[in-house]
């Protein structure tokens, strides 16, 4: 018992260790003259979303003695950011009309310093009351001399306000000056407030691209994918139910005269004949089962964050969707081991240690290893995307005491409740042997083609979902990413089972690992696409960017090609003992 209660603490601290970037560190209010902190966050290229670093990394000025840090969270984190109070005077309702912030002696160094990020198109970001400010660091102008760079030495921020609550910020950079070794520099700033209308609740309206998000285009493709979803389902249904239904009288004609018969059986094929083998054990056992149940966990934690961002607002939030992901990853660790523990069992598989330890593993240490690379680089780099080692420490902790015990708890009840054999066919001893098909019904040339339609019913929206990750702007139409997320599960089942079918046509009985892969080809197409998208949707540049775009599109693509795979062939598995279900197996 008291081990129990010690889990279910531990789970509880961590939750709401996790869950400190849902809320605020205050109520958001404020009486006349209270102070406002005016956090820096980072700088970095514009281009480069990804190659951020702390603000004073600049020679900006900075506050005497130690400033104050502000954590969000894990996912704030993980995010890349970094508060830290400016220490510049701000009082809630009191107009500054022109401040010192302090005076900026340039060195040969420092200028150097500016004139790289100019160059570069650096942007810095603040905070005020967890309200995002955006500005750039400088601007390169002409004289007759050529070009000249130039230092923005005022900050003029805009707040408005409603009652005793801050409803939107705004910074603008003002009053250029050109960066000249030996001279001294002044950096200022105002405050101006002004009263609005707006709600407290719709604060975050302003930052939403609506044009963007909502454009027709959008809501094309989405009663385009779902008039394919409709189409495909009832070609599928119509062509296999009919053709079934002609093979089912077929086989159970039982009065035909001796000739017919002779002629059907010599002329017997297709699906029928390979009954004895169809349900023999696939090659990689383990490595199937712990694919399928990781990728069945996966379905269900994307489904599980999109209904929460729906019914939550979780762009609000810095790190929100991270913190989210990472938790509802950790408590849907059940799943994957029941579904692989269950299916390895009923399989017959014997080292059922090694598939569940595969199970709980498997996608965290891919996840892992393209992380562990990408954080060397950041720390080669200096930047904030290099994960501390204090927030590495709390990842493995989630994994080690949450994760992978569910996990294993998962694969133990799996193998009890779900995994005693129910093949409706009996599996012969020796295998049948594989005619030669033609090349188009080869798996592997079923695998590739198997993805293309999934990925055209999603191709819009991964425009959209990597616009808003690579390009500042805020993704809030999770109700699209839900619609589509079903329609690309329909679209996936249908499609392989109609792969299935062939197969099974062609008399290969191979059909497990070539539905998964069938299905998990789709992300082959996106991060073909992703490609596609950085050589012409972007301008990013440099080794640092590129490795972290390639990288943490492959996070992604591994993550969706397991998921798309798990629901392949769990759509086939269920195909199959149901066509053999009502056929006599000798």
């Amino acid at each position: 018992m008291s081990s129990t209660v010690r889990s279910f603490s531990l789970v509880t601290f961590l939750f709401l260790l996790l869950s400190s970037s849902f809320a605020s560190e205050s109520d958001h209010k404020y009486q006349q003259d209270d102070p406002v902190t005016l956090w820096v966050n980072k700088v970095g290229p514009y281009n480069n979303p990804q190659e951020t670093y702390n603000y004073y990394s600049l020679p900006f000025c900075r506050p005497p003695g130690s400033a104050a840090h502000k954590w969000g969270g894990l996912g704030e984190v993980l995010g890349g950011n970094e508060l830290i109070d400016s220490q510049i005077q701000i009082k809630f309702g009191k107009n500054v009309e022109k401040a010192v912030i302090c005076s900026l002696d340039l060195d040969e160094a420092k200028v150097k310093h500016f004139k790289d990020a100019i160059e570069n198109n650096y942007w810095l970001e603040f905070f005020v009351d967890d309200l995002p400010l955006w500005g750039f660091v400088g601007t390169m102008h002409a004289d007759k001399n050529g070009e000249k760079h130039a230092l923005f030495t005022h900050k003029k921020i805009v707040i408005q306000y409603n009652k005793d609550q801050i409803i939107h910020v705004n910074l603008t950079q003002e009053i250029p000056k050109p960066l000249v070794v030996g001279k001294k520099l002044d950096m200022t700033y105002s405050v101006k407030w002004s009263l609005t209308n707006v709600t407290f609740a719709r604060r975050f309206d302003v930052y939403l691209d609506y044009p963007f998000f909502e454009h027709q285009i959008h809501w094309f493709s989405i009663f385009n994918s779902f008039m394919m979803v409709i189409f495909l389902t009832g070609l599928v249904s119509m062509i296999l139910m009919r053709t079934l239904r002609n093979d089912y009288a077929k086989y159970a004609r039982e009065d035909d005269d001796l000739e017919t018969l002779e002629r059907d059986v010599s002329e017997e094929s297709g699906w029928k004949l390979v009954h004895g083998d169809v349900f023999r054990p696939p090659r990689n056992l383990v490595l199937l089962s712990a694919v399928v149940g990781t990728g069945a966990q996966l379905a269900l934690l994307v489904l599980l964050v999109i209904l929460l961002a729906i019914v939550g607002m979780l762009y609000v939030g810095r790190g929100a969707i991270v913190t989210t992901f990472i938790v509802c990853y950790a408590l849907t660790s059940f799943i994957s081991g029941y579904v692989s523990g269950g299916m390895y069992s009923r399989h017959g598989g014997k080292t059922w240690i090694k598939s569940m330890i595969l199970t709980a593993s498997l996608f965290p240490f891919m996840c892992f290893g393209i992380g562990f690379i990408l954080n060397t680089i950041a720390i080669f780099y200096g930047s904030l995307a290099a994960i501390p080692f204090g927030t590495m420490v709390v990842v493995f902790v989630i994994w080690a005491f949450i994760s992978f015990p569910l996990a294993l708890l998962g694969t133990v009840v799996g193998r009890n409740w779900s995994g005693a054999p129910n093949n409706p066919c009996r599996v012969k001893t020796i295998p049948r042997p594989i005619p030669e098909k033609k090349w188009y019904l080869t798996p592997s040339v079923v695998s590739m083609m198997g993805g293309l339609l999934p990925f055209g019913s999603i191709f819009i929206e991964m425009y959209f979902v990597f616009t808003s990750f690579w390009n500042y702007k805020v993704y809030y139409v999770y109700g699209f990413m839900l619609l589509v997320f079903l329609i690309l599960i329909i679209v996936t089942v249908c499609v392989t089972i109609v792969g299935t079918y062939f197969l099974l046509n062609a008399e290969n009985y191979h059909w497990q690992w070539t539905s998964f892969f069938s299905a998990a080809s789709t992300a082959v197409y996106v991060y073909l696409y992703s490609v596609y998208y950085y050589y012409v949707k972007t301008k990013m540049f440099g080794f640092f960017q590129t490795s972290f775009y390639f990288g943490y599109t492959l996070m992604f693509c591994l993550g969706l090609g397991i998921l798309c795979g798990a629901v392949g062939y769990l759509g086939s598995n269920l195909f199959v003992r149901r066509i053999y279900r009502n056929i006599k197996c000798d």
